[in-house]
């Protein structure tokens, strides 16, 4: 057996170089680059490893410095989802905090589904020198370290104690990692001792492997069963998730959609795989869906999930869809899914799910009045959402108008990034997407402190768009410095840092769940009633961001903003553009519920008050059977 003496980091690094994936013929680099924060752990292992490739030539996997190790798990998650989950980073963290750091992106990451190879250094696996720097010591057992955290949010995890392990555990990684069904964070743990020692590798461990990445296919009877439900179905209704995009389903849906009538509703993940202004388009639904949508879903008496999780956003936490007798057909390459809501299972690839039912529904379509009333619904929608981007709102501007003007002077191509805060709910109402990539919002895990670190990964994955980042002042000061790595490596991202000191989003809820917006707000502690809600802090983020490295631009109103991304548009570098708006709205009028419990007893007016809506409410919440 041909064999190289390599270190088991170097084995690593010329093993990821050689890995592929392949889909509908298209092969493409499974993992094109690595990120990375050295330090004690990982320096002289991966670091050296890396080094020695680009310096030798011996293994083509480029490294890209980040500042924060959560914010390079965020970055490469964008990429992997702007890529359709068929290519992601690797992460390398020293031991201790830098590998910490990443655990909270690896449960975005496996809530998400989406892949990112993460590979935290770890203890001396010979405890030679124990307990090493940063080193937890377990009374319950000495092989427990604290990477072990990590598992409970990986789809993989496993130590790698031995040089030899790495060939079992590398593959496995890359099994996972191309699961469409099982796919999300995949960490390796690596001693740091071992990351250095040299050990006698197979050399076909570094041969060049296509991992193929299948499109399952429907099982006739599943198609039938599914085709029946929908035949008997007088007013259907489609809710598109992220596996409708993932899947390139969006030609067929379309199709689909207008060859039967059925309305298509969206999730955060499904956005623009129908075309906001497509006549069977009713927007977005649940929680913070749109009238039309939850109107549709309010009647639906049967379901048709393509590709998505069901969330209680999506649901409204199971309250949107009122019909007594609504049955679910459920298509999505993971059973898990498929099964949800006692739904009629159709596991396939959502590709060929669609053609596979449009084939099966070739000479059936919902009956004409049930179109009209749809078109009326949209129609209705439209005039609100207009409502709300020309208030006219002062001496600050609204959001949605903000939002407005983002719709009118950005192009169908270009990427809008957020997570967390109140633009969720608003852009899911607001936002006009007509491409599957324009919307990307991260809401399965809502993280706060993604929307910076994710236009790294998209402006990667795809330079020839626009990419903007869309982030409020709370998740910025949760994690900006990701501006200083699109500064360094020279991307052109625009950055739209909404202010409005506080937290909005949950200053809302706060107010009508009966805690009157407590702890929300951005100010000096008042001397009289000891609580934050003094004069406003006197935070200049504009002066942050232009520390980091960006051009600033400043707006103070809705035609100034218009002029400002105008110009962020034609300049080639980082440009972050301030806007101030209003803490206190308004926001879109809301459609859907969330359930968040409200104490049961409490002193205050105001909680009782909001205990008696909280009961209305869960009287109309049930499980799907």
């Amino acid at each position: 057996m041909n064999t190289v003496r390599l270190t088991t980091a170097q084995a690593l690094v010329r093993f990821l170089a050689n890995q592929y994936s392949e889909r509908d013929g298209r092969e493409q680099r499974l993992v094109p680059g690595m990120w990375g924060i050295f330090g004690h752990g990982n320096v002289a292992g991966i670091g050296q490893a890396l080094l020695q490739a680009a310096t030798t030539g011996e293994a083509d996997l480029p490294y890209y410095l980040a500042r924060n190790e959560q914010g390079m798990v965020h970055a490469s998650v964008a990429y992997a989802k702007m890529r359709d989950r068929l290519a992601t980073f690797a992460c390398t963290a020293s031991t201790g905090p830098g590998s910490t750091n990443m655990i909270t992106g690896a449960a975005l990451a496996t809530t998400n589904r989406i892949p990112v190879l993460l590979l935290p250094s770890d203890m001396f696996a010979t405890r030679a020198a124990d307990p090493v720097l940063q080193q937890l010591e377990d009374t319950r057992g000495g092989d427990v370290t604290v990477n072990d955290a990590f598992r409970a949010v990986s789809k993989y995890f496993d130590r790698v104690s031995r040089p030899e392990q790495l060939i079992p555990a590398a593959l496995a990684a890359m099994r996972v990692l191309t699961d469409p069904v099982e796919t999300g964070a995949v960490t390796l743990a690596l001693p740091q001792d071992v990351q250095a020692e040299g050990f006698d590798w197979p050399v076909a461990f570094f041969r060049r492997r296509v991992w193929h990445i299948g499109r399952p296919v429907p099982e006739p009877a599943a198609v039938e069963r599914a085709a029946r439900l929908l035949r008997g179905a007088k007013r259907p209704l489609i809710v598109a998730g992220g596996g409708a995009v993932y899947s390139g389903a969006e030609t067929a849906l379309r199709a689909f959609a207008e060859g039967t009538g059925i309305p298509v509703a969206d999730t955060h993940a499904g956005k623009g795989a129908v075309p906001w202004d497509h006549p069977c388009a009713v927007g977005g639904i649940g929680s913070t869906g749109s009238y039309a949508a939850n109107q549709v879903a309010k009647e639906a008496d049967v379901v048709l999930g393509i590709g998505t999780r069901y969330s209680d956003f999506t649901t409204a936490s199971h309250t949107v869809f009122g019909n007594p007798d609504v049955t679910f057909v459920n298509l999505n390459v993971a059973r898990l899914d498929a099964v949800k809501h006692s739904a009629e299972p159709l596991v396939a690839d959502a590709r060929l799910g669609v053609q596979a039912l449009a084939g099966a529904l070739t000479d059936w379509e919902v009956d004409p009045a049930y179109r009209a009333h749809t078109r009326r619904l949209i129609s209705r929608t439209r005039a609100m959402e207009e409502e709300c981007f020309d208030v006219g709102h002062g001496p600050l501007p609204a959001q949605t108008e903000i939002l407005g003007a983002l719709n009118d002077v950005l192009d169908d191509r270009a990427v809008v990034i957020n997570a967390a805060g109140s633009m969720p709910g608003d852009l899911q109402q607001l936002w006009r997407a007509r491409d599957p990539k324009a919307y990307h919002v991260e809401y399965a895990y809502s993280c706060m402190g993604y929307e910076v670190a994710a236009g790294v990964g998209a402006k990667m994955a795809d330079p020839s768009r626009e990419v903007v980042v869309l982030v409020g002042d709370g998740s910025y000061l949760m994690m900006a410095q990701e501006i200083v790595t699109m500064v360094s490596e020279g991307l052109k991202v625009i950055v739209v840092l909404v202010q409005n000191h506080g937290f909005a989003s949950i200053g809302a809820l706060s107010e009508s769940l009966g805690s009157q917006r407590f702890g929300t707000k951005y100010r000096f502690r008042d001397g009289d009633s000891g609580r934050l809600d003094g004069a406003v802090l006197p935070v200049d983020l504009a002066a942050n961001a232009s520390s980091l490295g960006a051009d600033v631009l400043h707006a103070t109103t809705v035609d100034e903003f218009r002029v400002a991304m105008e110009k962020a548009k034609a300049s080639g570098r980082t440009t972050v553009v301030h806007v101030e708006t209003d803490l206190h709205g308004p926001n879109p009028p809301a459609h859907g519920w969330w359930d968040v419990p409200v104490s049961q007893t409490s002193a205050l007016d105001s909680t009782r008050a909001a205990h008696d809506t909280y009961a209305a409410h869960k009287r109309a919440q049930r499980h799907y059977l």
